[in-house]
């Protein structure tokens, strides 16, 4: 009888495969077979690239000779330690009364990868018609529609040729460079570390995160703080008063005068006393009152990037801690797939997003989001999210959003604590997008004192909307309070992003909005006070190893030429599977320390002597636009807009043009 069979890429998911099709054979040693189906599993990677020595055996040893290594022919083998369970698959693959084969792998480049070599090495009977089941979650729904609508596998040739690249890429980049600038560094390496002997290591994603950390820390370490001194005025009449801070203008007498640090704030604390002095005995009046009504909606929803950063900065783990527990939910069906770079829904998910509240509604046992969910039901806030900015098909590409599917939570009491909590902080920022954005009151406020101008402006929440659900409740309290702002705060004069430190408060923090409800525009007040704030800058901040991924998601936003930046805009380096890794494996090389408490990312010793190694030898290669190019070169195969061959062609040109230039350097 013929038969069909599934490989997954874990026995846990095979599982999953072998209850919605209602499979009650015995699991067998390495699979499970009905009488129409045969279920099997790799288990992760089961095939690798060959090092350099199985192509030659002078390649054992690091000699400048033998490189660039690029071979004509690549070699794979398989993994040791997995050769058991990929005979077990190579077998099953080979079997005649074997008629379809589904490529049930995981849903992305990286999965496509592992299935692609198992076939490529165990060549599956050729007779069998080979299909590609690409799914978003792993509920009984979404696997039976993988499996009825699964594609002819040729319909992913593309993104497997990417995943080839990519591994090539990586493969060339770590190895060449690695043993090149290891034989031309690694003495004077070792003996800036104190070592025996080292090796550099250099990678096409790890290299530039590395410059990004190592960059920052000397940011940091060679910033020098600048006070300057703002001035305050206190306005109004008996009714009550306000405060507004001081700001240049073209007609102030102040303009463009050296005696200024920037735009509100003086060098020097006496220059700041002699303006005050000179304004004294001058009339104030409101030249602009502005009221509006402003709406907040709801932040987009999550990929993997900023839940990992969420995270991270909410539970103290890292990347790859985060991944690792947002996989596990994944597989118990309660969310859907992590490895996603986007933000959105697409429409088709959307039509449907009623069966997620309903499965939340009835399944999930949280008292807090019960009550939010309730509310939803209540109060008839609308689930119909297609002309939202939550719903964009442009803005997706292998996958949609993480959110929960509504399901799974038969499992959901074994979890670990940890993983509830993040499961909850998914929920939450899922079901925040169905609130009403919040609401608040607005008034911007001009004083003029002659030329010289004052801004104050105020804010107050009058509706918390989706605040409700996404804000701890003392920060809600707050927002509702009469919290008051400064507008037109001093623009930052240096591009390092100097921040003004805790001590500068917002000159307005201690007004009460109730005092802008009686002024009108062209009334004039009395000077109540003058008073100088002192202010300081402050250096950047250290990466956590959260918002590392995120500015490793965002590394295209760091190119200055615009026109590349614009070409390689959502590249940014790595990808939402690999980002994690790497920093990981920075750590794990001690190129970096992540603090375990803080997550605060700091580079080490060796991490900055290599980078320095790096900085006078191939300083591209910290640079995020080499890499973030790559990455949008391999997203450019994936999409059919350019060849493998091209790729390759300027992948060697570029090996064999840098080796040319160090080896003449050395």
């Amino acid at each position: 009888m013929p038969k069909k069979l599934i490989i997954t890429e874990k026995p846990s998911v095979a599982m999953e495969y072998a209850k919605v099709l209602k499979i009650s054979a015995n699991r067998k040693n390495g699979y499970i077979e009905s009488d129409d189906w045969i279920i099997t599993w790799c288990v992760g990677h089961l095939v690798t690239m060959s090092y350099p020595e199985v192509y030659d055996e002078k390649l054992k040893f690091w000699r400048l000779d033998t490189l660039p290594f690029i071979p004509k022919e690549w070699k794979y083998e398989i993994i040791p330690a997995v050769q058991n369970q990929f005979k077990i698959v190579q077998s099953l693959l080979k079997r005649e009364d074997v008629e379809e084969i589904y490529n049930a792998g995981d849903s992305g480049r990286e999965g496509e990868y592992i299935q692609r070599l198992v076939f490529m090495m165990a060549k599956p009977n050729p007779k069998a018609k080979i299909k590609r089941v690409w799914i978003d979650s792993q509920t009984e729904e979404e696997i039976q529609r993988g499996i009825r609508e699964a594609k002819d596998e040729s319909e992913y040739d593309s993104l497997s040729d990417s995943a080839y690249l990519r591994a090539k890429e990586d493969y060339l980049i770590g190895i060449n460079f690695s043993r090149l600038l290891s034989i031309i560094y690694g003495r004077r390496v070792a003996k800036e570390v104190n070592e025996e002997k080292a090796s550099i290591s250099i990678g096409r994603v790890m290299t530039c995160v590395l410059g990004m950390v190592v960059s920052r820390e000397r940011e940091i370490r060679n910033f020098v703080k600048t006070k300057y001194y703002k001035i305050v005025g206190e306005f109004g009449d008996d009714t009550g008063t306000f405060k507004a801070e001081w700001k240049v203008n073209e007609k102030s007498k102040m303009y463009e005068s050296p005696k200024l640090y920037n735009e509100s704030g003086f060098k020097k604390e006496q220059e700041a006393k002699n303006f005050i002095t000179s304004l004294a005995g001058k009339k104030a009046t409101i030249t602009e009152l502005k009221k509006s009504k402003q709406k907040e909606n709801a932040p987009l929803l999550f990929n993997l990037a900023e839940i990992q950063n969420e995270c991270t900065k909410k539970f103290r783990i890292k990347p790859d801690e985060t991944l690792e527990i947002i996989q596990n939910l994944y597989e118990k069906k309660l969310v859907t797939y992590p490895r996603t770079d986007a933000r959105v829904l697409s429409t088709a998910v959307a039509k449907e997003i009623s069966k997620n509240l309903n499965g939340l509604v009835k399944g999930y046992k949280d008292e807090e989001v019960q009550a939010f969910l309730n509310k939803m039901i209540t109060e008839k806030y609308s689930t119909n999210l297609i002309k939202t900015k939550y719903v964009n098909d442009s803005k997706i590409t292998d996958h949609y959003a993480i959110i929960p599917t509504g399901q799974g939570f038969e499992n959901f009491e074994t979890l670990p604590e940890l993983h509830k909590k993040v499961y909850n902080t998914i929920v939450k920022r899922f079901v925040a997008v169905f609130y009403p954005p919040a609401e608040f009151n607005k008034v911007n406020l001009t004083v003029n004192v002659e030329d010289e101008t004052f801004y104050a402006s105020g804010k107050v929440c009058v509706n918390q909307g989706y605040m409700e659900v996404l804000k701890p409740k003392n920060q809600a309290k707050k927002a509702t309070e009469n919290a008051q702002n400064v507008e037109n705060a001093p623009k930052k004069t240096d591009d390092t992003a100097e921040k003004e430190s805790a001590k500068d408060d917002d000159a307005s923090e201690e007004n009460n909005l109730d005092v802008f409800k009686k002024l009108k525009k062209g009334q004039e007040i009395e000077v109540k006070n003058y008073e100088i704030k002192d202010a300081e800058t402050s250096p950047p901040s250290r990466y956590t190893s959260g918002n590392m991924v995120l500015a490793m998601e965002n590394a295209g936003k760091l190119i200055e030429d615009e026109e590349l930046r614009e070409q390689i805009k959502g590249a940014g380096i790595g990808t939402s599977a690999t980002r994690g890794e790497i920093i990981k494996k920075l750590e794990r090389i001690k190129y970096i320390d992540i603090n375990s408490k803080t997550q605060i990312v700091t580079p080490t010793k060796k991490g900055e002597v290599i980078y320095d190694v790096v900085m006078n030898s191939m300083p591209d290669m910290l640079n995020p636009k080499l890499t973030a190019s790559w990455e949008k070169g391999l997203d450019m195969v994936a999409k059919k807009e350019i060849k493998s061959d091209e790729f390759m062609e300027k992948l060697e040109k570029y090996i064999n043009t840098k080796f040319d230039k160090l080896v003449v350097k050395y």
